[in-house]
């Protein structure tokens, strides 16, 4: 509960007094105190819990317990406080307002309230900050001057008293005119021309008399500046401002903000950032904006635009490298295809490395691209290309040739004794050719091929063409070529090469056979039959059936019967065994 008793009276209301005391009494409860009150200046309003009470020093009727409680004039520093009443004591307060504020220079309008004396003036806002004066101090202007003066311009105006609006609305002033304000009759407004306005000096922010009062609330100003026009993605700008005369300060995308300060932004799009103070004077609204490079910078090179490739079957025998290098700048992410997602600078050597898999010339173009992005949306892409140039050749040519046998070897008792030198040196040209071809294809294997003449069973000479071909395998496996990759066949007497080719086959070589070879030419026919034939896959490439006329054991080779097994174990650098193995077998091959 609050009632108000005020400490004069005015002549015209004394007859009243009576009246209004034993209605003040009748409301007063036990559970009520009392704040005397005493203000300095003594025109002072007195807000309680942000409720208008009325000006001057007075005696409240408030509720026990604590209170907000407000002395403002215009021109001070206003003051408020916490103070506690206890049921049925007298709690006293005294407040003294120190001024503040320069002189406001015109030019003016005036404004005038009639009715409500007692009631506060507000201007702009609802809040006591925004507290003006009251009614009784801008209401006459004729002996005396009681004068509320603006500037130029739409103030909203709130006439309130013991949280009840009197009246609530918007006047437009401008210089040289006087605005006058009916509370009782609805607000109705009036407007006069008032010239006084236009040359009056300027005024201290507040100065009253006996029956004077002058208040010209001060024109907000207010400054606000980035620091940065343009910032990179990610990077800030500081936002500065500096206000006077306001009471309420709120910047876009912050909210309330004190009256000067400082606030560092990172806009991800340009935005414009507006600085809004508004105070009893006027508004006052500042713009400043702040653009956003989106736009990544970056940089894709190579430091060779051309290499060089060449590959032998399997091989690559030349490959060229570069280095590609990438930089980023106003980004937060790099990709570089074909590696994906990379730092904002780095490097790569490349080697040249074609799509082209097929034999011929090369000659291809690789591009690499780079995209820098950052979280305001920009992206910037560069690419570089790299040239490649040679060829892609099929794997080098190997000799292979077949290697022969005497009749009868290897021998079932002897199966280690077959190869004379002259075989043995082709199967070691063979081993060394073999193995640096393997560095060309990949791929490549060996098959052997075991054949015998036309002699004796079919049984006896698929065993002998059994032998013959794992001989060779063995061989060649103690000359370091993997197992693995030498087939073995046995065809026996089955694939004879006939008399015809074998005729054609001592006419294509490179020496004229001996003439024993032309004068049996039988035995020259089953010589070419008892050999091995190498195939290399998986080209298919067969080995050249050239018989070794010209070797020291060519006749022990083309030899109808079975040669004595010391007379094999001189002829061949490798000797095993032992003993003889008998030559019953008839017709043996």
């Amino acid at each position: 509960m609050l009632r108000i008793r005020g400490t004069f009276f005015a002549a015209f209301l004394a007859a009243g007094s009576l009246m209004c005391t034993a209605q003040a009494a009748a409301q007063y409860s036990a559970e009520d105190g009392t704040l005397e009150i005493h203000v300095k200046p003594k025109q002072a309003y007195v807000f309680v819990d942000g409720r208008a009470i009325r000006d001057g020093s007075q005696k409240i009727e408030l509720g026990a317990g604590k209170h907000e409680v407000g002395v403002y004039n215009y021109g001070f520093l206003a003051k408020t406080q916490e103070v506690s009443i206890g049921a049925g004591e007298t709690t006293h307060l005294s407040v003294a307002l120190q001024p503040t504020g320069d002189e406001v220079a015109g030019p003016f309008a005036d404004i005038e309230f009639k009715g409500h004396p007692r009631a506060a003036v507000l201007l702009n806002g609802d809040t006591p900050k925004y507290f003006v004066g009251h009614v009784d101090e801008f209401n006459w202007d004729w002996i005396w001057h009681q004068r509320l003066l603006v500037h130029s311009g739409t103030y909203h105006v709130d006439v309130t008293r013991d949280g009840n609006t009197i009246w609530s609305g918007d006047i437009t002033a401008k210089a040289g005119q006087k605005v006058i304000v009916h509370l009782n009759d609805n607000g109705r407004t009036e407007t006069k021309e008032w010239k006084t306005g236009l040359n009056m000096a300027a005024q201290p922010r507040f100065r009253a008399g006996i029956a004077s009062a002058t208040v010209p609330p001060a024109p907000v100003d207010a400054r606000f500046m980035a620091t940065a026009k343009e910032v990179g993605c990610g990077d800030s700008a500081d936002l500065k401002w500096n206000t006077h005369d306001a009471v309420a300060i709120k910047i876009t995308k912050m909210g309330d903000v004190s009256a000067k300060g400082e606030r560092s932004v990172s806009p991800k799009a340009n935005t414009t950032y507006v600085l809004t103070a508004v105070g009893p004077g006027g508004e006052s609204k500042q713009a400043v904006t702040v653009d956003v490079n989106k736009r990544p910078e970056a940089t894709l090179s190579l430091n060779e635009l051309e290499v060089h490739f060449h590959k032998i079957g399997d091989k690559v025998v030349q490959q060229g490298t570069t280095v590609l290098d990438w930089s980023a700048s106003n980004a937060n992410s790099v990709l570089v295809e074909p590696f994906g997602s990379e730092s904002l600078s780095g490097s790569r050597t490349i080697k040249a490395d074609p799509t082209q898999t097929t034999d011929g010339p090369v000659n291809e173009d690789v591009k690499y691209s780079m995209t820098a992005a950052n979280a305001c949306g920009g992206t910037t892409t560069k690419t570089a290309t790299l040239h490649i140039v040679g060829s892609i050749d099929p794997p080098p040519a190997i000799s292979i040739a077949s290697v022969f046998y005497p009749t009868n070897y290897p021998l079932t008792r002897h199966p280690k004794v077959g190869l004379v030198s002259s075989e043995e040196m082709r199967l070691d040209k063979l081993a060394d050719h073999f193995q640096n071809y393997m560095q060309y294809d990949k791929e490549a294997k060996l098959k052997i091929v075991g054949h015998a003449d036309i002699r004796g069973s079919r049984s006896y000479n698929q065993k002998l063409s059994e032998r013959r071909a794992e001989e060779v395998k063995e061989f060649l496996v103690g000359r370091g070529i993997s197992p693995e990759i030498i087939d073995t066949d046995s065809v026996g007497k089955t694939q004879q090469l006939s008399r015809e080719k074998v005729e054609g086959l001592l006419t294509k070589e490179s020496q004229q056979p001996d003439p024993w070879m032309l004068r049996n030419k039988s035995a020259t026919w089953m010589a070419f039959n008892r050999r091995v034939d190498i195939v290399l896959e998986p080209s298919g490439q067969e080995s050249a059936r050239i018989y070794p006329m010209s070797a020291p054991n060519a006749r022990l080779l083309w030899q109808r019967t079975q040669p004595s097994l010391s007379a094999m174990r001189k002829a061949s650098k490798t000797v095993s065994g032992s003993g003889q193995e008998s030559a019953s077998a008839a017709g043996a091959n």
